[in-house]
């Protein structure tokens, strides 16, 4: 398998993203290949001061950075030499030996722009979505989308019920995932008329466990393993819940300190124990499902065991045949293809 590395992308590139290649390279079978996509000086100047010399990293150079602030139609359009574009275009379905996988931290939106542009979408799917596992105490959670789409259509929400009820099957190991749009009360007349239409949609389809709508608090209470929604409030939602984890964890630790500083080694191992099992850097990354291919979108400030993480699950992502999968179920889901 080959699998392309934006190594430019991201808060922490270049030296977080090859920490994380190198980390993944005793975790990968001897025939796959990791394809470093950048700067090449400073990639293998790197993997020189490591002492790396491995047959299984290759690098691409390249020669611009589409910046995480910068507007992403108009870098993919404008550098056409960046990390994120000279990946999506090695990994066309088109080109001999293309990447079976690509993964980047760098600016989501040029991600996005790239893998529909090269990549190209699988039959029947009309827009592409980010879906985000979100780790809750009643278990993991797929969101999608979570910035691809800002303003999608009943049809685009109906499928992405479809492609992400298909994913919970095959990668999060989900016999029969219940699968819901989140809106602001589970009501039949609540939400916009958008919301209303892909539920009508999705209770019509064949194949998913549809079941309605679900509140934000749901989310959490483990009410559904498939939650729709916009990529406005699905991006809100996971920073909002990132964010709110973090102070949860850093008040912990604070009050523990207050009652009795003795008690904070011995709490030690329990607060990092529950942190990781709500750690994003655990997941690597989110894949755009509907893309012909495996794109994982990691987030920006991914640091070397993201990276790890997220070339592991691109693995598991080829491996699965979900796209297979997805092209399957949209077919036969009675849901818009166009």
């Amino acid at each position: 398998m080959r699998i392309g590395v934006d190594v430019m992308g991201g808060d922490n590139a270049p030296d977080e993203i090859l920490k994380g290649c190198i980390g993944a390279l005793d975790r990968l079978p001897s025939t796959d290949t990791l394809v470093l996509l950048g700067e090449e000086r400073c990639i293998r100047e790197t993997l020189q001061e490591r002492g790396i010399k491995d047959s299984r990293l290759e690098v691409v150079p390249t020669t611009e950075v589409i910046g995480m602030d910068e507007p992403p139609v108009d870098g993919v359009r404008n550098k056409k030499n960046s990390s994120i574009v000279v990946m999506a275009r090695m990994a066309s379905p088109k080109i001999a030996n293309h990447l079976d996988a690509v993964i980047s931290a760098g600016n989501t939106g040029a991600c996005v722009a790239a893998a529909q542009l090269h990549m190209r979408r699988l039959p029947g799917v009309i827009r592409p979505g980010i879906a985000v596992t979100v780790p809750t105490f009643a278990g993991p959670v797929l969101l999608i989308d979570v910035g691809a789409n800002i303003d999608p259509k009943p049809a685009h929400l109906a499928q992405y019920g479809v492609m992400g009820e298909v994913y919970a099957r095959h990668i999060m190991g989900i016999a029969n995932p219940r699968v819901a749009i989140m809106n602001v009360g589970g009501e039949e007349q609540k939400g916009t008329e958008e919301m209303r239409e892909a539920r009508d949609y999705l209770r019509n389809a064949e194949g998913p466990n549809f079941i309605g709508y679900v509140e934000g608090r749901g989310v959490f209470d483990g009410e559904a393993d498939v939650v729709i929604t916009d990529g406005v409030v699905g991006n809100v939602m996971i920073k909002l819940a990132e964010g709110l984890s973090k102070g949860i964890f850093k008040a912990l630790a604070h009050e523990v300190m207050e009652i009795d500083p003795d008690l904070i080694g011995r709490l030690d191992v329990v607060i990092k124990k529950l942190y990781a099992k709500h750690d994003y850097h655990e997941y690597g990354g989110a894949p755009l499902l509907g893309v012909n291919g495996c794109c994982l979108i990691s987030h920006g400030s991914s640091v070397a065991r993201t990276i790890t993480n997220a070339i592991l699950r691109s693995r598991q992502f080829v491996e699965s045949g979900v796209n297979d999968a997805i092209v399957q179920r949209l077919a036969t889901a009675s849901v818009p293809t166009t």
